[in-house]
C-alpha cells in the first residue's frame, strides 16, 4: 500500500508497546515527511542506546555509566535501599525529588501468568548487597498490584533472616481524593492500615 520501507517501519514501530496500527502508521508518516536529519537524529539516538545503555552492575538500573550516577553519587544514604521492579519506577521516585537513598532494580515482578519466578528478578544480587553490610532499611516499593504485592512476599522471606528492617511504601486513598470516587481494594487498604488521629497541640 505505501511501499516496502514504509511498511517495515510500521511494523518495527508497533512492536513497541503500547503502539497500535494508527500510532505506528502515524509515526511513521511524520517520520517519512519530517526532514531527513530528524530521522538520521533518531536512527543514530536509538544505535547509541543500543549499544552504550546496559544494567548497572550494582542496581540493575539502567545507564551509560557503570556504576550508574546514583550508586557513584557519595550524597546518597547507602544505609537506606528502595527497591523497585523496574527502571521506570526509579524514574517515578526520582521526580518527586524526596528520596535521597540508593536503588534497586528488580527487573520485573513474580507473575505466574506469565511465567515470572522469583529467581527470574534480581532478588539474589540484593541479597548479597544486603550481606555486605551497611544496609539498615530495605524499602520494598514494588507496585500495589497483586504481582507487586507477591513479589513483596518473596523479598520478605529473602530478607528477614538477614536482620534488615524492611518497610513498604504507604498506601490507601489519594491526597485529594474521595470515598465516592475510591475503588473498593483503595478504601479496603485504607481502613486496614488507619492511624491514630494526632493530638491537638495545646
Amino acid at each position: 500500500m505505501y511501499g516496502d520501507a514504509v511498511a517495515r517501519l510500521v511494523g518495527e514501530l508497533k512492536a513497541l508497546p503500547g503502539v497500535g496500527q494508527r500510532t505506528a502508521e502515524r509515526l511513521a508518516f511524520h517520520l517519512v515527511q519530517a526532514p531527513p536529519e530528524r530521522a538520521r537524529a533518531l536512527a543514530r539516538a536509538l544505535q547509541d542506546v543500543s549499544e552504550s545503555v546496559r544494567p548497572c552492575r550494582v542496581c540493575f538500573n539502567v545507564t551509560d555509566q557503570d556504576p550508574c550516577r546514583l550508586c557513584s553519587d557519595p550524597g546518597r544514604d547507602a544505609g537506606l535501599l528502595c527497591v523497585v521492579e523496574r527502571p521506570q519506577d526509579v524514574l517515578a521516585l526520582e521526580r518527586v525529588g524526596g528520596f535521597r537513598g540508593r536503588y534497586h532494580v528488580l527487573l520485573g515482578a513474580v507473575s505466574l501468568l506469565d511465567g515470572v519466578a522469583a529467581e527470574d528478578l534480581t532478588i539474589a544480587p540484593l541479597v548479597a548487597r544486603v550481606k555486605q553490610g551497611g544496609v539498615r532499611e530495605v524499602l520494598l516499593a514494588t507496585n500495589p498490584t497483586f504481582d507487586g504485592d507477591a513479589t513483596a512476599l518473596h523479598l520478605q522471606a529473602a530478607l528477614a533472616p538477614l536482620g534488615v528492617r524492611l518497610t513498604r511504601l504507604a498506601r490507601g486513598l489519594p491526597i485529594g481524593g474521595s470515598l465516592e470516587l475510591a475503588s473498593k481494594a483503595i478504601l479496603t487498604e485504607a481502613l486496614e492500615r488507619r492511624q491514630a488521629f494526632p493530638a491537638a497541640q495545646e
